[in-house]
């Protein structure tokens, strides 16, 4: 390769680099939003979760009703089945997405979740957001800049199902509308970069001399 296409390919390595494109993070899913009744996404004791069918059937019009960007999940297949009935039931959705090859530095999205009855959102073991209703307009904001890890990363919800001695239904919902993180280049493309600058600057000095 001569200097001048090596100095070329350096360029273009510099280019690409220094402008490498945000992309949305793959794996954040809006509870439901898959067809079916069956969440794959978010994980309750290992299980995957139910999803609510039915707007009209209780618990709505209590919760806020489900659309095309997302549903209820819950965790049996009886819309409404009640828990709880004596002292109060923790529930721990998991959903996981992987950073690998990303650049967690710039990692960050944003959303919105509710809970019956309250929830605790955790990034890794860390709280990011809190909930204290399930209604129309018990939505309380989902987001994080931080705490990203470098590869599987951990979003889990802790809801907490307070004891009614008729017993008390629970779910919960998540709604993202943004996020974004910066793919890592390839060791190649600052290899190239490297061995061009360091052309240009021999040729440089070859020039001043």
């Amino acid at each position: 390769m001569t200097m001048n296409k090596l100095i070329f390919a350096a360029a273009m390595a510099l280019a690409a680099a220094s402008s490498a494109q945000a992309a949305a993070i793959r794996g954040l899913a809006n509870t439901g939003a898959s067809a079916g009744l069956i969440d794959n996404n978010y994980q309750l004791n290992g299980k995957s979760s139910f999803v609510t069918a039915n707007d009209a059937a209780f618990p709505f019009p209590h919760w806020s009703a489900n659309s095309a960007l997302s549903r209820w999940i819950m965790p049996t297949a009886l819309q409404g089945e009640s828990f709880n009935h004596t002292s109060p039931g923790t529930y721990t959705w998991h959903l996981g997405f992987d950073l690998s090859g990303f650049d967690v530095a710039s990692a960050a999205f944003s959303g919105r979740f509710a809970a019956d009855n309250t929830a605790t959102a955790y990034l890794n073991g860390h709280a990011i957001g809190l909930t204290s209703g399930f209604g129309e307009n018990d939505w309380r904001q989902l987001s994080a800049n931080n705490f990203f890890v470098a590869g599987v990363n951990s979003l889990d919800f802790v809801v907490t199902n307070y004891a009614y001695g008729a017993g008390n239904p629970t779910g919960l919902r998540v709604e993202f509308s943004t996020s974004h993180v910066t793919a890592v280049p390839e060791p190649e493309a600052f290899a190239m970069l490297l061995a061009g600058l360091l052309l240009v600057g021999a040729a440089a000095r070859r020039r001043q001399s």
